[in-house]
């Protein structure tokens, strides 16, 4: 950036550095890392996963039954040496050694969940039952992919995270709704009684590549309807 100076010299400034996130240090950088991710074939667990193996000391395993997910999304890392793809469903208990979980696994598109609402709702409940466990049984801090269906049809705008919602818990919908509410249960109730490190993301409306444009959300709809 130039500045004139008052006797009219021109003098060159240049911007001080930006500060290093926070992140930077966190664990979520860390190396040396064995790290499972549940889900990690489907949308948006195949992008944490190119996150991931951005850090070459990190090992990353995949668990998922490709209910909804696809090999195709992590077509670039299979048969890498820092790579493992487990075909495993969460409802059964995985042995593995990890230090971090990140547990994404649950079919989050309404086609899907109406299909098979008992297999949701299972998913959500003894899948992040059987995750909570083997975090429990190696130290591992776990992070929970929740969504914003915890509140309901909300008559708050915007939601704060401290707002309940206004949920029907026999719905159609209600086997992805209430099985994440119950799996945010499980996740408070384990650190409270087991001193689990948690972590949970209630994730809105995403798009962006690998999405399944056929799947059911708002934003796949809208887009689908607009080329049609």
């Amino acid at each position: 950036m130039a500045k004139e100076s008052a006797n009219g010299e021109h003098h060159t400034t240049s911007k001080p550095p930006p500060t290093p996130s926070p992140l930077r240090n966190s664990k979520f950088f860390q190396g040396n890392m064995r790290i499972l991710v549940t889900g990690g074939a489907g949308f948006i667990g195949s992008h944490l996963v190119d996150k991931l193996m951005e850090n070459e000391k990190n090992e990353v395993i995949v668990a998922d039954n490709f209910f909804t997910g696809s090999k195709d999304n992590l077509r670039k890392w299979i048969g890498h040496p820092r790579f493992e793809l487990i075909r495993h469903d969460v409802t059964e208990p995985l042995l593995i050694e990890v230090d971090q979980i990140y547990h994404l696994a649950c079919p989050a598109s309404p086609i899907f969940y109406k299909h098979n609402p008992v297999k949701t709702i299972k998913t959500n409940v003894i899948g992040t039952l059987n995750m909570l466990g083997l975090a429990k049984r190696v130290g591992a801090r776990i992070l929970l992919t929740s969504t914003s269906e915890v509140y309901g049809d909300p008559l708050e705008h915007p939601q704060k995270e401290e707002y309940w919602g206004n949920v029907n818990p026999i719905g159609v919908r209600s086997c992805y709704d209430e099985g994440k509410r119950v799996a945010e249960t499980l996740m408070f109730d384990y650190h409270r009684q087991h001193g689990i490190e948690i972590r949970i993301a209630r994730i809105f409306n995403t798009y962006g590549p690998r999405m399944n444009i056929d799947d059911g959300r708002v934003v796949s709809n809208f887009i689908a309807q607009a080329l049609r």
